[in-house]
């Protein structure tokens, strides 16, 4: 524990959270919009690959960004389109697209590059760096909050942005009033579909970030599985935050200080394979005891 670089892992949480921020913001629009979040995982590691095949098609670093949020709001609407107007089973599209999603990115990173693990072999841009003027220079608290990808704040400030958008905007309302009770808001004129839509087409803007930054930020490549689970795991930030953005933002700095714990200690030599572990395992033991104190308060009301 000597080599414990307590700066390095604060600097870690932060880094490793910016995906599951976004995947955890995407399942609350999501859910607001009374629409499924299965396939958030699906769509974020089509997006990861995305992202870096439009850096290497244009050459620039923002089309890439660009290409990897447009897959995601395609992909959404697309979920959308099965699921409220054919009527399909949310739950089996959702579980469809994620298993396609595992094999195509491999199927159509062996087309292009003929690899079939990583997209390191072509020449792919990251998104910058921002250094914070002032707050880099202040001791500790500097090296620990400035020099982030920018994605990295995009994510915190989304958090802001849409508590703003769904509790003092209109059409925030009309979007939770839609998700919770579509009859109701038909009955009072609304579109249903149309607001379906803009809660599809804003999850898919943050999944695509979140993926993109998966592969132009936290590392500069697409890889196999990349995204690892943190789509589901922001399906569990979310139900924990119990729909909020605060309480979601605090969820999901628990399951990243997990992350960053496992990366931190992993360096420092211990078993690779039970640090890999450490994540799924606080997301397991955090649902349960999340579930075990909803539930006995619900039979305190009883």
């Amino acid at each position: 524990m000597g080599n414990f670089d307590l700066i390095a892992f604060a600097f870690s949480i932060i880094r490793v959270m910016t995906p599951l921020l976004f995947a955890s913001m995407a399942c609350m629009i999501f859910s607001k919009g009374g629409v499924d979040s299965i396939a958030t995982e699906g769509i974020m590691l089509f997006c990861s690959l995305a992202a870096p095949l439009g850096a290497w098609m244009f050459g620039n670093c923002w089309a890439g960004l660009l290409f990897g949020i447009l897959t995601g709001v395609l992909l959404t609407c697309l979920f959308g389109y099965v699921t409220l107007f054919l009527k399909t089973e949310p739950v089996l599209a959702g579980i469809a697209l994620n298993v396609l999603a595992s094999g195509a990115t491999i199927f159509i990173v062996y087309c292009l590059t003929g690899e079939k693990a990583s997209t390191q072999s072509i020449a792919s841009s990251t998104l910058p760096i921002v250094n914070i003027p002032i707050l880099e220079k202040i001791p500790v608290i500097g090296a620990v909050l400035s020099g982030h990808n920018i994605l990295t704040y995009v994510s915190l400030l989304s958090v802001l942005v849409l508590s703003f958008f769904l509790f003092k905007t209109k059409s925030g309302l009309r979007m939770r009033t839609v998700g919770e009770n579509p009859d109701a808001a038909e009955s009072v004129g609304l579109s249903i579909m149309k607001y379906k839509y803009m809660t599809l087409i804003i999850a898919g803007i943050l999944i695509g970030m979140g993926g993109a930054f998966m592969s132009m930020g936290y590392v500069s490549f697409f890889s196999k599985n990349m995204v690892a689970g943190r789509g589901f795991i922001g399906i569990a930030a979310e139900s924990m935050g119990q729909g909020m953005p605060g309480g979601i933002l605090l969820s999901t700095l628990l399951f990243s200080v997990a992350d960053a714990l496992a990366i931190q200690l992993q360096v420092m030599g211990l078993p690779p394979e039970l640090m890999q572990l450490m994540p799924y395992l606080v997301t397991i033991v955090a649902i349960a005891a999340y579930s075990y104190q909803r539930e006995k308060k619900r039979l305190r009301h009883a």
